[in-house]
């Protein structure tokens, strides 16, 4: 692959990537309520996720969605639901938060395999960068060279501006945690952050097969 192919595909990606979704939303919670070693761990988990879609695109299930509406909605719909359970949490954790005091970092009880298990979820239930391994990769790709190599390249380069983007994302969140302490800011950031879940999830449930 020549330079000016990798650029612009970077631009793509990043764009792609850092407009705001399911995985940016639960990036700033994270860095709301716990420390960044956790957030790097869920980025992690996030990662992994979308390295098995890309695995899973490259070998033919991306191709395989696309064409069976029935297999696409069984994997939108998990995935739409789960949004769904993530933004009821979360609601529902807004408002049984404490009125005498409110500590930004209770989560930190919470053991930390659990971010990077609910974060690899969210990956893998989501159907939209299968079909985006699918769909704009080939695009870039020189097939009068061996793929599996420029495959590999275009996947790390999806990882590497995923995870750094999740990780800034919530930097930048925790760095806001101290204005969101008190009680009725936080119970309304769960509110909020909910309702984007819940959001999604439904947005989710419209979207469509690229054959169709």
């Amino acid at each position: 692959m020549n330079h000016e192919t990798l650029l612009i595909y970077f631009v793509v990606a990043f764009f792609y990537i850092t407009s705001p979704g399911p995985a940016i939303v639960l990036a700033v919670l994270n860095g709301i309520r716990t420390d960044m070693k956790t957030v790097a761990i869920a980025s992690l988990g996030n990662s992994l996720g979308l390295f098995i879609l890309s695995a899973a695109s490259m070998l033919g299930l991306g191709l395989l969605l696309t064409t069976s509406s029935t297999i696409f909605m069984i994997v939108k719909s998990v995935g739409a639901l789960y949004l769904i359970y993530l933004g009821v949490k979360c609601f529902l954790k807004g408002q049984t938060l404490s009125f005498e005091k409110v500590d930004p970092d209770t989560d930190l009880k919470r053991r930390r395999s659990s971010y990077f298990y609910e974060a690899f979820f969210l990956a893998v239930t989501n159907p939209k960068p299968i079909l985006f391994f699918t769909a704009i990769f080939p695009q870039f790709l020189e097939l009068d060279a061996n793929v599996v190599p420029q495959f590999t390249i275009m996947t790390a380069i999806f990882l590497a501006i995923s995870f750094t983007s999740l990780c800034t994302y919530g930097f930048t969140a925790k760095k806001a945690k101290i204005w969101l302490a008190g009680r009725n800011r936080m119970v309304w950031l769960h509110r909020i952050t909910g309702g984007l879940f819940i959001g999604l999830g439904m947005s989710l449930f419209r979207f469509k097969n690229l054959s169709t």
